[in-house]
């Protein structure tokens, strides 16, 4: 198997979490999704630069920078929920209770 950016992975697993070195493979459709979610940030932060270098109205830009936090929040949703679903799930069944304490540590940090 190939994964989505062009490197060898062998058909075992799509979660590489449980290595050493952690990585996690993602299927075509979840690398996507996410990629795509992660352009149209970007584009909405150009979008707030331009807005500054052309003397927008401060609410106007506020509003735009809200939009950004709202999409920034709902790219880590779907992370997390993926997450869960693969590699906090698969270190469950082969034993790895570790896992646990860290996505106990990760809420801590996403709820600061």
């Amino acid at each position: 198997m190939v994964n989505n950016k062009g490197n060898d992975t062998d058909n075992k697993s799509n979660c590489e979490c449980c290595m050493s070195e952690k990585r996690k493979v993602r299927d075509e459709k979840e690398f996507h999704d996410l990629m795509n979610r992660l352009r149209r940030i970007e584009g909405q932060v150009r979008g707030i630069q331009k807005m500054l270098e052309n003397d927008a109205y401060c609410v106007d830009i506020l509003t735009q920078t809200a939009a950004v936090t709202s999409a920034l929040n709902s790219f880590k949703k779907v992370l997390l929920a993926n997450h869960i679903r693969t590699c906090v799930a698969e270190n469950i069944r082969s034993g790895n209770d570790e896992i646990i304490d860290e996505l106990a540590e990760l809420f801590q940090k996403l709820m600061k």
